[in-house]
């Protein structure tokens, strides 16, 4: 009974910490993406998604950045190093569609992203 008792309590804490630890560094992963963008630090932004063997496609449309998407927030931030890097890894239907949403930010950016929906 006391093995069956402590089986139970094992796999229950188990279960409990295993769930609760992807919410918390989806969190700060979405907290480094948004910072490295602010600042416009391409290098350390590359190397964080390489790390966490991460790819912008994929982590793109999950993370926003103060109610923006990433490209938004680029674009309103001035971070034209990390903007044109998101850029070039999204497809064109994204960057097509979000082409309206930074028509007001950066030039370098705009630029960037009219060269890869016309290319």
């Amino acid at each position: 009974m006391k093995k069956l008792l402590l089986a139970s309590t094992i796999t229950a804490l188990t279960i409990t910490s295993v769930v609760s630890v992807p919410q918390a560094q989806a969190a700060n992963i979405a907290q480094s993406i948004c910072e490295y963008v602010a600042s416009d630090d391409k290098k350390r932004m590359r190397s964080f998604l390489k790390a966490n063997k991460l790819k912008v496609r994929s982590i793109f449309s999950g993370i926003q950045c103060n109610g923006k998407n990433l490209l938004e927030f680029a674009a309103a931030k001035g971070s034209v190093k990390t903007g044109s890097l998101m850029i070039k890894k999204l497809p064109k239907k994204v960057v097509s569609a979000n082409l309206a949403h930074f028509q007001s930010g950066s030039q370098p950016l705009i630029d960037a992203a009219n060269a890869r929906v016309s290319s």
